[in-house]
């Protein structure tokens, strides 16, 4: 469904060209101290701008509607909304019937038998990680002095990022990416063995970002090439830390004290100025499609951000759950 989380719980809504989306929250402590402010540089460095993002531009100024109180948390859900300004919806009304290839246009039409909102992706679109943004702001702030952050690693292949986004956009085509997150200053244990790992809870949010296509924990699939004597990470003292990393700070689901590592893989955007085929769902006739619209070139850009608040709302529910964020901020 549309909610993730045991004790820190989120629920997200909205449509990329409905009226508004946003989050509930439940299970935030009370007392927690908060305002508008607190999100806005991070939902600044979602939006667009930059050479290779879309030219829909959102103001993005959240609404804190519930569960604060002369500006702290009250211990009560909390409603953060956030208007739809820059719309085109008329971009779409050709492709109503026109499923565009890599998009969830056509499953999205089986399963709600067409009532699904075509818009912009709706409810399927990147649109709605200004809702995850929002969220993680919450989170990174109950996880201090735990610091998440992210980054791009690489886009379409290449170190050189500007150089890639500038041939993919000349191509009137898209790249993807590498994003690498890393969260220091984590305590040993928090994560359960198997269904409630770490990996596991951590990986649920991530694939919940729109574009993300693989994820891997510390050295990931390299390990697969490694002997153990290699990829095995050496305990130097007591506290747990080790001479590598190559588990990338959790064993048997399980963090271990040394930062926690993951890369996730971004998928190129599907929507490109190129000419595509597609089927037509009433004619079932092969057809052309050329996507309107303002897309990115390369979403990966904008998405370090969204994957570090994924990992700050999967880590402050773990932390809650092993009691190591008190119910009441004092």
């Amino acid at each position: 469904m549309n909610a993730y989380g045991r004790l820190f719980r989120l629920t997200i809504f909205g449509e990329s060209h409905g009226k508004k989306v946003g989050v509930i929250l439940d299970g935030c402590p009370a007392g927690l101290p908060l305002q508008k402010d607190d999100f806005l540089p991070d939902l600044k460095r979602r939006q667009s701008g930059s050479e290779g993002t879309t030219a829909r531009h959102e103001p993005d100024i959240p609404v804190i509607e519930t569960g604060i109180l002369e500006g702290k948390t009250t211990g009560a859900p909390i409603l953060i909304s956030i208007v739809n300004r820059d719309l085109k919806s008329e971009d779409y009304q050709s492709l109503r019937k026109k499923p565009r290839p890599g998009h969830a246009d056509y499953v999205a039409w089986q399963k709600y038998k067409g009532f699904n909102d075509p818009r912009g992706g709706g409810i399927f679109s990147g649109r709605l990680t200004v809702a995850l943004v929002s969220a993680g702001v919450i989170a990174k702030k109950l996880l201090s002095p735990i610091k998440v952050s992210a980054t791009l690693q690489e886009a379409g292949g290449m170190k050189d990022i500007s150089k890639a986004v500038q041939a993919a956009t000349k191509e009137n085509d898209s790249i993807g990416g590498i994003i690498e997150c890393r969260a220091q200053e984590l305590p040993v244990g928090l994560g359960e063995p198997f269904f409630d790992s770490t990996e596991s809870l951590i990986s649920h949010l991530v694939f919940s970002i729109p574009a993300i296509k693989g994820i891997e924990f510390g050295s990931g699939f390299a390990c697969s090439r490694m002997r153990g004597s290699k990829c095995n990470d050496i305990i130097v003292n007591k506290k747990g830390e080790t001479e590598t990393n190559h588990a990338g700070g959790i064993n048997g689901g399980i963090t271990n004290g040394n930062e926690l590592v993951f890369r996730v893989a971004v998928k190129p955007p599907s929507s490109i100025g190129k000419v595509q085929r597609t089927v037509h769902l009433q004619t079932g006739r092969s057809v052309n499609i050329r996507v309107k619209g303002r897309h990115d070139a390369c979403i990966a850009l904008r998405m370090p951000v969204v994957v570090e608040a994924a990992a700050a709302i999967g880590l402050a529910d773990l932390m809650l759950m092993e009691q190591k964020i008190p119910r009441v901020m004092r």
